[in-house]
């Protein structure tokens, strides 16, 4: 007894969508973690950068950890910081949060 061909056959199954469709949720993911995540941190280090760069002899600065004082010594990396009379403290330059400018005499 043989089998006709017709009926060993396989049906047609349901047609897949393009391969963009499948993977347009995780592009959409990126798209979003871009706009609301990634971009506003990098705007936010490039304007404390620019802070940081135009602080200068004299400023009074605020830093992360709370410590006020007037800018005594600006040097590569580091801030010589004058919180009291007589005493200096030498901190990072990224430690900088908010900086007042030094009075015009």
């Amino acid at each position: 007894m043989e089998i006709p061909i017709f009926l060993a056959q396989a049906a047609p199954g349901p047609e897949q969508p393009p391969v963009l469709f499948q993977f347009m949720p995780l592009i959409i993911i990126a798209v979003l973690f871009y706009f609301l995540l990634i971009r506003p941190q990098q705007r936010k280090q490039k304007e404390h950068e620019k802070l940081v760069s135009g602080v200068k002899t004299g400023d009074k600065v605020v830093t992360a950890g709370g410590i006020h004082g007037i800018v005594a010594n600006v040097k590569e990396t580091t801030f010589l910081l004058k919180v009291a009379d007589n005493v200096k403290i030498e901190i990072d330059k990224n430690s900088i949060t908010t900086v007042s400018k030094a009075e015009a005499a």
